[in-house]
C-alpha cells in the first residue's frame, strides 16, 4: 500500500550528497577492508560520542558477540528478557547462560535493585539494555559490578545520541554496543559499533572482525568477518552530518503524540528521565486498563494502513527456540511479562507529518 504508514522509516541524506560522498570510491576501487571512509567514520563517531575508541562492525549483533568473545566471558550473564532477540542470542551463541532479571516498571530497563540477588559464583558479566532510548541505572549497575568483579557490557542499540548529564551513552560500562541498522536514529544502512575506553580492546575488536588477523603472518585469535564496507561507512558519514536536524524533527513528532495521548486513563506513556537528553527513537504506549486492549488497538491501526509494533513481544525468555531450557520462564519476570503484553510502539520517524500523528491518535482515542 502506497499510503501505508510504517512504524519507522529510514533517514536518508540527499541523493546527490551520497553520490558525492561515494565518488572517490570509483577512483580508489577500495570497497571494504577498513578503507578511508571506514577510518573517517570511526574518527567522526569518536568525536560525536566523546569516547576514545569506536570499532565499526557490519552489524550490532556481531559487534555484541565479538565483545562477549573479547572479554572471554563464561558461565552466567545477567541480562533482561525485554529486548530484541539479538541480545539473548548473542549470549547463548557465545556459550554463556543468560540469567534473566526483571525490569523496572517505569523505565522498562533492567531493574538494578534485583541484579545482586541473581549473582552466583558462575556470574561473569552484566549485560543491561537501554530501551527505547531510555537509559539504565548506570551508577547502580557499575557499583554492583565493581563490588563483585563483573564486566558490564551495554546493549545500547536504542541509545545513539542519548546523553546523561552531558555524558554519552557510549561511555558507560566496560564497553557499549550500538546498532546502525536502517531503522535506527542513526544508520549506515546495516552496521554497528563497539565503543570502548582502551586501545587494547579496540585492537582486539579489530582482529575479531577480521578473521583474528593481527598482521600478514600473525593470527592470534579465532576471528570472523564483520567488517563494515565503504558504502555503508559513506552513508554513515552523510547521516551523521544531519543527525541534529533529524533529532529535532523527531522531537516535534514525540511532542505531538505526548500532547494528544498524555493524561488519558488507561494509557501510560514513558516519563522523561531526569538529566537525560533523549533521542526520540521510539514512542512506546502501554495500554493498561484502557477501554481497548493493546491487540485491539494494533488491529484497528493495521486496518487503517498504520503499522505499529508490539515491541518487545514476546519476551526472549519465552522464545520457542529456548523451550524447556532452565531459566527461560517469563513467569520469573512478571513485570516484563506484564509490559510486553500491553506495549505498542507507534510510528516514529523524522518526516512523519503531524496530520498523520493526529490520525493515529484519533484512531486510538476513538
Amino acid at each position: 500500500m502506497s499510503n501505508t504508514i510504517n512504524v519507522t522509516r529510514s533517514s536518508l541524506p540527499d541523493f546527490e550528497e551520497f553520490c558525492g560522498e561515494i565518488r572517490d570510491i570509483w577512483d580508489s576501487h577500495w570497497l571494504t577492508n577498513m578503507g578511508e571512509k571506514h577510518r573517517r567514520l570511526e574518527a567522526e563517531l569518536e568525536k560525536y560520542l566523546g569516547v576514545p575508541y569506536v570499532a565499526l562492525f557490519t552489524n550490532g549483533h556481531l559487534a555484541l558477540e565479538a565483545l562477549i568473545d573479547a572479554f572471554s566471558l563464561q558461565g552466567e550473564v545477567i541480562t533482561t528478557p525485554f529486548t530484541f532477540a539479538s541480545t539473548t542470542h548473542a549470549i547463548v551463541r557465545r556459550g554463556c547462560t543468560p540469567v534473566f532479571c526483571d525490569i523496572d516498571p517505569e523505565s522498562y530497563t533492567i531493574d538494578a535493585d534485583r541484579i545482586e540477588d541473581l549473582i552466583t559464583e558462575r556470574t561473569s558479566a552484566i549485560l543491561p539494555v537501554h530501551v527505547y532510548g531510555r537509559l539504565c541505572d548506570t551508577e547502580k549497575i557499575q557499583a554492583i559490578a565493581k563490588k563483585h568483579g563483573l564486566k558490564v557490557i551495554y546493549d545500547a542499540a536504542h541509545a545513539f545520541g542519548v546523553f546523561k548529564n552531558g555524558v554519552s551513552s557510549a561511555c558507560f560500562g566496560d564497553a557499549a554496543m550500538f546498532s546502525f541498522h536502517a531503522t535506527k536514529v542513526f544508520n549506515t544502512i546495516e552496521g554497528g559499533a563497539v565503543c570502548c575506553p582502551d586501545k587494547g580492546l579496540y585492537d582486539k575488536m579489530y582482529m575479531l572482525k577480521n578473521f583474528g588477523i593481527a598482521g600478514p603472518e600473525d593470527v592470534p585469535f579465532v576471528g570472523g568477518n564483520a567488517k563494515l564496507n565503504e558504502f555503508c561507512a559513506a552513508m554513515g558519514l552523510c547521516n551523521l552530518r544531519h543527525l541534529d536536524g533529524e533529532l529535532e524533527k523527531r522531537r516535534l513528532v514525540h511532542e505531538r503524540y505526548w500532547e494528544r495521548l498524555s493524561g488519558v486513563p488507561g494509557i501510560r506513556l514513558a516519563q522523561p528521565q531526569a538529566g537525560v537528553t533523549p533521542n526520540y527513537a521510539y514512542f512506546p504506549v502501554v495500554f493498561d486498563g484502557y477501554k481497548d486492549s493493546r491487540d485491539q488497538i494494533f488491529d484497528r491501526l493495521a486496518q487503517n494502513g498504520i503499522v505499529a509494533r508490539k515491541y518487545f513481544y514476546p519476551l526472549t525468555n519465552s522464545f520457542a527456540c529456548y523451550a524447556g531450557r532452565p531459566g527461560f520462564d517469563p513467569a520469573q519476570t512478571p513485570v516484563a511479562r506484564h509490559i510486553a503484553g500491553r506495549v505498542l510502539t507507534l510510528p516514529m520517524y523524522a518526516d512523519l507529518p503531524q496530520a498523520e500523528v493526529d490520525r493515529i491518535c484519533d484512531l486510538i482515542l476513538d
